[in-house]
């Protein structure tokens, strides 16, 4: 239901836009003149695309709170990584300039208390 919702709310968007852009305003707009013999005539033209633009701005705004209201009650359920979600954070090493990694593995690594070491 929420995808469906969502797809219509595209396309109700696509098309308020639409209508925007054909009426006609001081500057002109993306509006296309016509002559008063033809189907429709300016005036008439105008009433249809404002009506328009209401119902299609009022279904926008309908559409709009009925996702919210379905994206708040939808509960799909989290799932996190268990391993991901416990796992430790360790800082990465920092060595001084010019040196070398130990590699020997004999050596066993330092044990890491959680401490942050300072900055110089």
């Amino acid at each position: 239901m929420f995808t469906f919702l969502l797809i219509v709310e595209a396309i109700v968007a696509i098309a308020l836009c639409t209508v925007i852009l054909l009426q006609r305003s001081e500057g002109g707009g993306l509006g296309v003149g016509g002559s008063s013999a033809g189907f429709m005539t300016a005036r008439g033209a105008a009433d249809f695309l404002s009506r328009a633009t209401a119902w299609l701005g009022g279904a926008f705004i309908i559409l709009c709170i009925a996702l919210a209201a379905l994206a708040g009650t939808r509960s799909d359920g989290v799932s996190v990584d268990a391993a991901i979600a416990n796992a430790p954070i360790q800082a990465p090493v920092q060595q001084a300039p010019g040196t070398a990694p130990a590699t020997n593995p004999a050596v066993p690594a330092p044990a890491d208390n959680g401490a942050v070491p300072l900055a110089q």
